[in-house]
């Protein structure tokens, strides 16, 4: 039997009240100190001791509030895998952009989207230091304080201020350098913050013109791509492919184009 899932503006409220709970936590927890309580990919790539509780707590609040939905979350990975026709997914990053969490850098944010039958239908991403809150949900626009959002109307990629990202592993970094080495010419200039998260929503408000990066996992763009979408960015990968760990591109329809072609000449999806 399918099961009816709440509408996306319901969904939208629960992920709201999580997130800012979660930030919260993440926001006292840096007050008190900061512990690294592992590493993942590399020694470079950590996890502190708030990622972990951050991500507890949502969880726990999930189960509570929503005890047949599944969850994919950043460091204790699926919790119920099987999403029945009509479930709810959702997808959590605790705090994206943990090592500014870890310096006391002001971009990291909680990361909390909501997903139906494979489709993200409502998200939210809230910068902990700032209070930003970002929220959407398909159909309904992009928001931040009570403002709908617009992405940039710039149409030249030569006068475009992008924004990008890095992974841990140093060969990795090394490819990527190349590729900004070589696209900084032709455009403004590029960002680097270190939350892709925020990324995709200072694109969306236009902040930023546009953003690419290579790496990303479901809970690093989940609820930052459907902001960028709904405030009328395309989302997208290389050669018609999705969004994904190949690469992510966040730009408005007239930069589209350049900026990928420019990435595809430049190999921008492969290395390691």
């Amino acid at each position: 039997m399918e099961r009816t899932a709440p509408s996306s503006g319901e969904l939208l409220e629960i992920a709201v009240e999580l997130a800012r709970d979660a930030a919260a936590t993440a926001y006292r927890m840096r007050a008190e100190g900061v512990s690294v309580a592992a590493t993942k990919s590399t020694v470079t790539d950590v996890v502190t001791a708030a990622d972990r509780a951050v991500e507890t707590q949502v969880l726990d609040a999930l189960r509570r509030l929503r005890p047949a939905d599944a969850v994919l979350g950043e460091e204790y990975g699926a919790g119920e895998t099987e999403v029945a026709a009509g479930g709810v997914r959702w997808i959590l990053d605790p705090i994206d952009g943990t090592v500014n969490y870890l310096y006391g850098l002001p971009h990291y944010a909680v990361s909390l989207a909501a997903e139906v039958d494979g489709e993200v239908v409502a998200g939210v991403v809230r910068n902990v230091p700032t209070g930003e809150e970002w929220t959407a949900t398909a159909g309904g626009g992009a928001w931040r304080d009570g403002r709908r959002l617009r992405c940039s109307t710039e149409t030249d990629l030569g006068q475009a201020l992008v924004g990008t990202g890095f992974g841990y592993d140093p060969k990795r970094r090394a490819h990527q350098a190349r590729v900004v080495a070589e696209l900084i010419p032709h455009v403004r200039d590029i960002r680097r913050l270190g939350a892709a998260a925020v990324d995709l929503c200072l694109a969306a408000e236009g902040r930023l013109d546009a953003y690419y990066e290579k790496g990303l996992a479901a809970w690093d763009q989940a609820a930052g791509a459907l902001v960028a979408t709904e405030a009328g960015l395309r989302v997208a990968g290389l050669g018609g492919r999705p969004a994904g760990p190949d690469l992510v591109i966040a730009a408005p329809p007239a930069l589209f184009t350049p900026l990928h072609d420019r990435l595809a000449d430049l190999d921008a999806s492969g290395g390691p």
